[in-house]
């Protein structure tokens, strides 16, 4: 009996043993086929230099809608379709402008309106300036500091935090919800730091919101560069007035898409594996790295499938989700649809963090599909991916999180992102073309193994 034992135990071994081969075989394919063949680098440079910044509602929008669905059908994948989105069309108007006066000297900054601001008066808005660095301060400061003046939110992102998204995680609640907030206090306006770590004069934009039972008041982002110069001036005590003119303007929702491609699954065709990333981006600049990046690389997943002849036993679904950066109605469109489908997404793998070299994935989902998914972390060591954590999925994915679905972020290297994260350097040329495609190949490979073994209950 004791004898019969062993032999199973071996037996199992050497399955165990030989399962791990084979799936190091196709994972070495999917890398091979990623960086010898990929055309998710082409696809990007199509995305960002024919069509450029594509924010929701936006003609550019549109384009890229009908760019990524006429390439998924070139690929032959089983379906390619559009889902219907209601998102919101806000427009920046004229190229803004921005002053700093002190001691009757005015100098010209870098600012750029916040996404969702209004505009200031037609002849611009200029008050005195006051300074806080969080919300406590703010608040200490009281009506009596504030009222009739310009709130300067000086929080700066944290360069302590060795990942970069820790320290924007942090300090963009300040772009978001400051506001209402300073409004509530009887300020005018608002001028916030840029959130990089880079200091340049290039303002970094970004959605923020109001408080619909407080007055409205033009927010907009001011370079590092300006930021530094303007809190100079105030340190030194001298009595300082900023000044913007900015024109945009909130129209109604209009229709848009998300768009779908799909592998259909031999053996679980209803158990679906999303990968995919945003297609709407601030068109400050082309939106190659936030996140044309993301959606490409996705794409590459499927395309990688076909040219590899293979079957996966789970459906592979490719989504570029619409609104994103303003709203994300697409991530809650998918997921609201998603409640009634009979086909359900066990997974969802999101590339929003720019085509970076990949170091890793992030997972939320419970104990046993965490457990599951870091088991496969032996088979990434050849490629250099690291980081396998419990953690964050993605924003347009995490709308799935009640579902039990499992959520998977990218996690690329992450020091140069916030460089050119929502600003008119987010362009083409600063991504490198390796890069990417190592990043598509993570993507491919780890969406294999899960239409593959699938995930814990």
């Amino acid at each position: 009996m004791r004898k019969i034992y062993w032999l199973l135990i071996c037996l199992i071994c050497v399955v165990h043993a030989s399962a791990q081969q084979n799936d190091s075989l196709m994972i070495r394919k999917i890398y091979t086929e990623a960086l010898s063949h990929g055309k998710c680098y082409s696809w990007l440079d199509y995305l960002s230099n024919k069509i450029g910044g594509r924010l929701s509602g936006s003609a550019k929008s549109y384009q890229a809608v009908n760019f990524v669905e006429m390439e998924l059908k070139m690929l032959q994948v089983d379906s390619v379709y559009l889902q219907k989105v209601m998102v919101p069309h806000w427009i920046r108007g004229n190229k803004e402008q921005g002053w700093i006066i002190v001691n009757e000297r005015k100098s010209q900054v870098k600012i750029c309106a916040l996404g969702g601001s209004i505009a200031t008066p037609s002849e611009g808005l200029s008050a005195e300036v006051i300074e806080v660095y969080d919300w406590v301060e703010m608040e200490k400061l009281g009506k009596e500091n504030i009222k009739g003046k310009i709130v300067f939110m000086n929080h700066p992102m944290k360069p302590e935090f060795i990942n970069t998204f820790e320290a924007y995680g942090e300090a963009s609640k300040y772009r978001y919800g400051t506001a209402s907030k300073a409004a509530a206090l009887g300020a005018v306006g608002l001028v916030v730091r840029s959130l990089t770590l880079a200091l340049d004069d290039y303002p970094h934009t970004g959605v923020m919101g109001y408080v619909d039972s407080l007055p409205k008041i033009p927010a907009c982002a001011i370079s590092t560069i300006g930021a530094e110069q303007l809190s100079s001036a105030l340190k030194k005590g001298l009595k300082s007035y900023f000044g913007f003119s900015m024109s945009p303007k909130i129209l109604p929702d209009t229709l848009s898409y998300n768009v779908i491609g799909e592998i259909k699954g031999t053996e679980f065709p209803n158990e679906v594996v999303l990968v995919g990333g945003h297609l709407d981006a601030w068109e400050l600049g082309d939106g190659a790295q936030d996140d044309g990046a993301g959606v490409v690389q996705a794409m590459e997943v499927l395309r990688i499938m076909k040219a590899l002849n293979i079957q996966p036993k789970r459906t592979i679904r490719c989504v570029a989700f619409m609104n994103e950066e303003n709203g994300g109605k697409g991530g809650a469109k998918y997921a609201e649809e998603s409640k009634t489908d009979k086909r359900k997404t066990i997974a969802a793998i999101e590339s929003d963090a720019g085509g970076y070299s990949p170091r890793g994935f992030t997972f939320k989902g419970n104990e046993e599909q965490i457990k599951r998914s870091i088991g496969w972390k032996d088979l990434f060591a050849p490629y250099l991916l690291h980081v396998w954590k419990a953690g964050y999925g993605g924003a347009d994915i995490n709308h799935l999180h009640d579902q039990g679905t499992l959520l998977i972020g990218l996690s690329p290297d992450s020091q140069r992102y916030f460089d050119v994260h929502h600003a008119a350097t987010d362009t083409f040329d600063k991504v490198n073309k390796r890069e990417l495609e190592l990043g598509a190949a993570s993507m491919a490979a780890l969406a294999w193994l899960i239409s593959e073994y699938g995930v814990a209950p």
